[in-house]
């Protein structure tokens, strides 16, 4: 690994790792319930950039498979977050 990107990764893991902390801050805040699923999609979207670096430091490549699957089971709850507003506003009427 050259000396350029160990140096990036030094620096990038605990930027990141800042992030997930304070995205944890604002799933514990709130206020609303949207704001929770947001900070919690935030968190696995660090956490998935997190297992990238470590899968460019560590030189192994299934960790890469790992985020994937990571990644996708995130779009699946956001879809299916979408799809419970979506009906919670249809059931208010509130839909325009």
């Amino acid at each position: 690994m050259s000396t350029l990107l160990s140096m990036a990764l030094v620096v990038v893991f605990p930027l990141i790792s800042i992030a997930i902390f304070m995205a944890f801050a604002r799933l514990i805040r709130g206020p609303s319930f949207p704001d929770r699923v947001v900070a919690l999609d935030i968190m696995a979207t660090m956490a998935i950039g997190l297992i990238a670096l470590y899968s460019m430091e560590s030189g192994e490549v299934i960790f890469l498979d790992v985020a994937l699957i990571l990644a996708l089971v995130t779009f699946l709850g956001t879809v299916a977050f979408a799809y419970y507003v979506e009906r919670r506003q249809l059931q208010k009427g509130n839909l325009e």
